[in-house]
C-alpha cells in the first residue's frame, strides 16, 4: 500500500467513525475545519493526491483526537517542530538518535521518563 493510500485509508475510517456520532465530521465540514478544499480531502482519501502539509495533518489527529505522530508518519511526515530542536543542538540530538535507533518501544519510553524526571 503506498503512502498516499494508507493515509488517506486512515483520514477516512478515522472521519466516518466520528461521523457516527458527530455531524461535524462530513467530508466538507471536516475539510473546511482543516483548512483544505473538500475535493483535495476527497483525493487524499482515495489514495489520488498525496497527504496534506505536516500542519493540516496535525490539524486533522487534534480534530480526530489521535497522535499526530501516527498520521505523520503515515504520510510520511514529521512534525516541523522537530526539524526546529534539532537544529537548536544540531550535534547532540542527531547523536542521541543514532544511538537510541533499534531500542524497542517499551526501552525508549523508559529513556524518555527518565529524561522528564531529570529536566524537572
Amino acid at each position: 500500500m503506498t503512502d498516499n493510500l494508507a493515509f488517506g485509508k486512515r483520514i477516512r475510517e478515522l472521519r466516518e467513525e466520528k461521523l457516527k456520532t458527530d455531524p461535524k465530521f462530513t467530508l466538507r465540514k471536516f475539510a473546511e475545519a482543516v483548512g483544505i478544499s473538500p475535493t483535495f480531502l476527497s483525493k487524499a482519501e482515495r489514495g489520488e493526491f498525496k497527504p496534506p502539509k505536516a500542519e493540516n495533518i496535525m490539524k486533522m489527529a487534534q480534530l480526530l483526537d489521535v497522535d499526530p505522530d501516527e498520521l505523520l508518519s503515515l504520510a510520511n511526515k514529521v512534525d516541523p517542530e522537530l526539524e526546529k530542536i534539532i537544529k537548536e543542538r544540531p550535534k547532540a540530538l542527531p547523536d542521541l538518535l543514532r544511538t537510541v535507533r533499534g531500542m524497542s518501544e517499551e526501552e525508549l519510553r523508559k529513556l524518555t521518563d527518565r529524561a522528564r524526571k531529570q529536566k524537572d
